[in-house]
């Protein structure tokens, strides 16, 4: 049988009774929500140029043409569109691969994944010539899919453990990061076209690349959605797992898939963006608990807020240029990263 505590807290009590557990859960997700939906107003109106609130609503919603309505429309609104989408897939990835592998520290940007589709897009642009988003987002997902079959293996498939996982996602993404500078430094157009997006960036967002990633995302999302049961089993070890009537093989090969998805699409679009998928589950399983019914659409919806948050953030401090997302999302994860392993370690010894 399921519970909604953790094996290491069974024994202390629970202040909070069943019965009102789900009704703070849902009031929670709803104060997600609007949080979520201020960071998108601020996504909007913030910038270079300070955009009142009702110019704001007049550019979206009423299209004239104006210079303010062209800078809202075609340059921020996309922006802000990309940056819901791919965050809520790199939370539910960061998500669902801490529960396949049982791994607290489980990222894409960590274990290598987001590595594995950069160093392929990097690929299809500098070898093949290709520099549209249809054309090397294939390649992204390709990436994305071998690295996430190689951290596996290298990782010890049924022995692997949490460090194991760790060291051989690091392993690959410093030899991934060493091709992809290789690369960019032999070939200077290459270069040039991919010199943003390596680092992480939502600024070259338009909305034929929000919709050209949306239906990969929606597929993956909606599969990641979909597990969260049997990963809840998978959660309490294989031998539970198969008790309770969790197919192992299929919820694997879905989880996979759902992280290839998200990983694939959100890299293609905006370049590795890191410690998204790590930081927000944590911080989320202080609400929820263990449960991945809760915790999944948690972290769909604080996810695109600490992702946005760090671009309008990146913004400000840098105006009236700005800072890369990826930079911004890096600064803030290191820290809690090794915090994280540090807290681990500690209740190890």
């Amino acid at each position: 049988m399921l519970v909604d505590s953790p094996p290491e807290a069974a024994t202390a009590p629970d202040p909070v009774t069943p019965r009102r557990r789900p009704l703070l859960r849902s009031a929670g997700l709803v104060v997600s929500v609007a949080v979520l939906a201020v960071i998108v107003v601020l996504g909007i109106a913030v910038g270079a140029k300070q955009i009142p609130l009702d110019q704001v609503w007049h550019g979206v919603f009423h299209y004239s043409g104006s210079d303010t309505d062209v800078v809202i429309r075609d340059v921020r609104f996309p922006r802000t569109l990309l940056g819901l989408l791919v965050g809520a897939a790199l939370g539910l990835a960061g998500t669902v691969m801490q529960a396949l592998t049982r791994n607290p520290l489980a990222d894409p940007g960590v274990l290598g994944i987001n590595a594995g589709a950069s160093a392929a897009v990097v690929t299809a642009i500098s070898f093949f010539g290709i520099t549209s988003l249809t054309g090397y987002v294939w390649f992204a997902f390709a990436g994305a899919a071998v690295v996430n079959v190689a951290v596996y293996v290298l990782g010890g498939t049924r022995g692997a453990t949490p460090v194991r996982l760790a060291l051989a996602g690091t392993a690959l993404t410093a030899v991934l990061v060493g091709y992809i500078n290789a690369v960019n430094l032999m070939d200077t157009a290459a270069l040039d076209k991919m010199r943003f997006w390596t680092v992480g960036s939502l600024a070259s967002a338009t909305l034929p690349t929000v919709t050209s990633i949306a239906p990969f995302l929606a597929v993956g999302g909606v599969l990641a959605l979909l597990i969260a049961r049997p990963l809840n089993a998978i959660a309490l070890g294989d031998d539970q797992a198969r008790a309770l009537g969790a197919r192992l093989t299929r919820t694997r090969v879905l989880a996979m898939l759902a992280v290839t998805l998200l990983c694939g699409g959100a890299t293609a679009a905006c370049g590795p963006i890191v410690y998204v998928g790590l930081m927000v589950p944590h911080a989320v399983r202080a609400v929820t608990g263990p449960d991945m019914r809760w915790i999944l659409p948690y972290s769909a919806v604080l996810s695109p807020v600490l992702l946005l948050g760090a671009d309008v953030l990146g913004r400000v401090v840098a105006r009236p240029g700005e800072l890369q997302v990826g930079i911004v999302t890096a600064v803030l994860g290191g820290p809690v990263f090794i915090y994280l392993v540090r807290r681990r370690r500690m209740a190890q010894l």
